[in-house]
Parts: structure tokens; sequence; C-alpha cells
């Protein structure tokens, strides 16, 4: 191979697609190897990137890479260990990208990163969403396996940095969905209680749990942390359930499902902080509805509100609702169409 260099193209070629320039010029180059070549930014026109189908005349300037030679064999591609079904299912979930940044819709079921015997994580799948950059995309925050929604990760250093610097501060807006065991009373409030793992938990956080105390018993509390989560009922069914928005002001452990529990309505579906039944006497409900109501956690991140790390545009994503979470909504007769998308808008 040899080194880079440009070529014009000549006066006397038409217009036509460069993959075709490139295939008539250099006929040892397959069509994914040209493809590869201008994701990647190598092969480029008057000094910009460019796809395969993109159209050259007479003058332009062509970047020519370097190339193997008629007859060379190219270096061997190292096969992705993720599957053709795990890459369809991780790129399915893509809702926004661009240079930067990638937000998913983590499916519930899908774990963040490795770790107490999770093999197949959104960390792991990450070389799935490259997207011709030569860095995998890497976790700026987490979402525990069974909640779904939003999840955001970067795609180069420098957005990595500044994401992970915003988060720390504070300065995205995260709102969760979920539907209660219940109804709260009031139906807009703050949970301040504080927040402590269980000393039960197994081995590398194994079945860790998180236990609630009272603010005034923080300061006291070995390893204990202060917790502050704001929540608006948007919808109800009697005293049954309720739809509720969530704003985790602090981001522990479990918060919400803690907090929700706590305060006697826990997570439908959330077995850990709400047990498995339908009631719970003397100690608020249980998490579970009954009928056809989906026994899965109802835990959603409906959208994440925050500063573009390059471009400094505030954006706002949002996320569908996963299949067992709309079913629900549809029982109840839910509408999201209806829902605020900050109902804690002004809120002090």
């Amino acid at each position: 191979m040899s080194g880079a260099y440009t070529r014009t193209v000549g006066a006397d070629e038409a217009d036509q697609r460069l993959d075709r320039w490139f295939r008539k010029h250099f006929p040892q180059l397959s069509q994914v190897q040209i493809e590869k070549m201008c994701r990647k930014g190598e092969i480029r026109v008057d000094g910009g990137r460019v796809k395969g189908a993109s159209r050259v005349g007479p003058g332009a300037m062509i970047r020519i890479p370097p190339l193997p030679e008629p007859g060379e064999r190219p270096a061997p591609v190292a096969k992705s260990k993720i599957s053709d079904a795990d890459t369809a299912m991780i790129q399915s979930c893509v809702i926004y990208r661009d240079d930067h940044i990638i937000a998913l819709n983590k499916p519930p079921g899908l774990a963040s990163q490795g770790g107490s015997g999770q093999l197949r994580h959104v960390d792991g799948l990450a070389d799935a969403l490259k997207f011709g950059l030569a860095e995998r995309p890497r976790l700026v925050h987490r979402l525990d396996k069974d909640t779904s929604g939003v999840m955001l990760l970067a795609r180069t250093g420098r957005a990595a940095t500044a994401l992970t610097k915003a988060f720390r501060a504070r300065s995205s807006r995260k709102i969760y969905w979920a539907a209660v065991a219940g109804c709260p009373h009031p139906k807009m409030g703050t949970i301040r209680f504080g927040l402590v793992k269980s000393p039960s938990h197994g081995p590398n956080g194994a079945g860790e749990k998180m236990i609630c105390i009272h603010p005034d018993d923080v300061a006291t509390t070995e390893g204990a942390k202060h917790a502050t989560t704001d929540y608006s009922v948007l919808e109800d069914v009697g005293k049954r359930a309720a739809w509720v928005a969530l704003v985790p002001i602090t981001g522990r452990t479990h918060q919400l499902r803690a907090h929700m529990a706590e305060i006697g309505h826990p997570v439908v579906g959330d077995g850990k902080y709400g047990t498995n039944r339908q009631t719970n006497e003397g100690d608020g409900w249980g998490a579970q509805l009954g009928g056809d109501i989906s026994r899965k956690l109802h835990l959603h991140a409906r959208s994440l509100t925050f500063e573009h790390p390059i471009t400094g545009k505030r954006l706002h994503i949002s996320a569908d609702l996963p299949d067992h979470m709309a079913s629900t909504w549809e029982t109840f007769n839910w509408q999201v169409k209806w829902a605020p998308v900050d109902p804690f808008e002004g809120m002090e």
C-alpha cells in the first residue's frame, strides 16, 4: 500500500457516483471496502466527508487513502463477537444520533453494564453502535436492568467528559414515568428519606437493596446519604393504581423504587421493594395489581433534557413506553398524548 494522495476527476469524465468512479480506477476494491473508507472519512471530496453514493464530476479533488495493490489481499477484519440479532436489536433502540452522542430507548431486561452474572448488556453491545467511527460509544449514566427508557452514550472522549460533568452538576432534567400501586396523597409532593445499603446484600452487590431512613437520621447513620424525589400524579384509577411522574433530584441507587415503596405506593412489578402481593396489610400496598396487568417492573425513563456537550443546544429526548407498560396504560385508558412534557414546571 502507498500513502494517501489527491487525484482530480478528469475533464473527460462525466458526473457519476463516487463508488463507481473508485471501482473503475481501482478494481481491486470491493463495494464494502469503499463504503467503509467513506464512513471513516478516509475518502474525501474537496476536503469534505462523502458517501459512496455521492456524485462527483470533472474537477473534483478526491482524497485517495492508502489502498491495497492489485492482487494484494486486504488485512483480515476481526469478526465481531456481537451476533447479528443483538446488533439489529441494539441499533433498533437508537432514538437520536449525531457525531457526538447517541440516545437509546433501553428495553427492560437489558443491563447497562456487566457484573453480578450479567453477560449481555448495553456496554458490551457498544461496538454495534460505532456507525463508522473508530471509537466505541461509552456510557455516561446507567439505568437499572429492569428500567426502560432514555439512555445516553457519548461517541467521543470530549463529549463523554462534558456529559459526565453535566450529570454530576445536575444540569440535566430526567423525568420518569411509573405505574404505582394505590394513589399517593397529596397528588404532588417531595420525598426526602435518606438511603443506606442493606447490610445483607450479596457479594459484588448481588441482591443489593436500599433502606430508607428519616432525613434527621442521615448524619448519624453510617453510609447513609440524603436523597430527594419529586413526584406528581398524572392519572389514577380510584385507589387502585396511579400513573406517576418522578424526578430524581439526587441520583442514588434504586432511589425512585425505594422512595415510592416507603410511602406505601411501590412501583408495579417491583417485588424487591413492594413484595409480590397485591396488598400488604398494615404496610401499604404490594407491588402487583393482578388480572391482565404485567408483573414486570413499570418504571420508565420517559425523557431527558440537557445541553448538547459540543453545540450547547438544549435537547429534549423522549422514549416511548415498553410494550408491557403500554398495555397497562391501555387497560386503564391513560392517554400518553395528554401528558404534560414537564408536570413539575414552576415547582419550587
